[in-house]
């Protein structure tokens, strides 16, 4: 099961990306950043092996990342601000966020002001959503595309390096190679028990939420 659904994002992005560029990175960053949780580390540690591969610059994939992330928050801005606090709550769940996330989230941004747009921008899962009690609050719009910048530009750069350097590694050093078959079936079940937890604390607090 972790293989199939492992399988079917890696070839989901890293098709979008062969076909589309840097456009194609941006396209995902959309969706990631538009409240889909469409993991970035896949997206643009994938890109970052590209960059070792030569296919492309590591500079305009952090700022291709960045470009996406823009867009795609732009939209959550843009819902939160019209919909409110209402429409996040009714449909929310569609994309795995609970009124316990968006309690969360505005909990921060009330608490630590619009400086959580960026703050939050580096952190995964979170930044899906961000962008929401953004929006609910109509937190100044350049302030909030400065902070967005800020923070995906420095995500996006970190997780394309990272991907660069282990594609290095991984055709240079054979201990990595080595390390990774060693503890492989490890990381599927981490990676498979993040998933499961991740969608079922999801769905349970709907339950909760709708029960209430």
């Amino acid at each position: 099961m972790s293989e199939k659904i492992i399988a079917y994002l890696v070839q989901l992005v890293t098709h979008v990306i062969e076909m589309g560029g840097y456009a194609g990175i941006a396209a995902l960053m959309v969706i990631n950043s538009a409240c889909i949780p469409l993991p970035s580390e896949i997206i643009m540690t994938f890109s970052g092996y590209l960059v070792y591969l030569g296919r492309f610059n590591l500079y305009l994939v952090a700022a291709a990342g960045m470009v996406g992330c823009n867009l795609g928050s732009a939209v959550a801005y843009w819902i939160g601000a019209k919909g409110g606090r209402p429409l996040v709550e009714r449909y929310g769940k569609w994309v795995l966020m609970s009124r316990h996330d968006l309690d969360r989230m505005t909990w921060f941004f009330e608490k630590y002001g619009s400086i959580t747009v960026l703050v939050a921008r580096c952190m995964p899962i979170v930044q899906t959503f961000i962008a929401f009690p953004a929006g609910i609050a109509r937190m100044p719009r350049l302030r909030f595309h400065l902070y967005i910048s800020l923070g995906s530009g420095l995500w996006c750069f970190f997780l394309a390096y990272v991907g660069m350097k282990l594609g290095e590694a991984w055709h240079t050093d054979p201990r990595f190679y080595q390390a990774f078959h060693r503890f492989h079936p490890v990381i599927e079940v981490a990676l498979l028990a993040g998933i499961v937890w991740f969608v079922w604390s999801h769905l349970r607090r709907g339950r909760q939420a709708e029960k209430a």
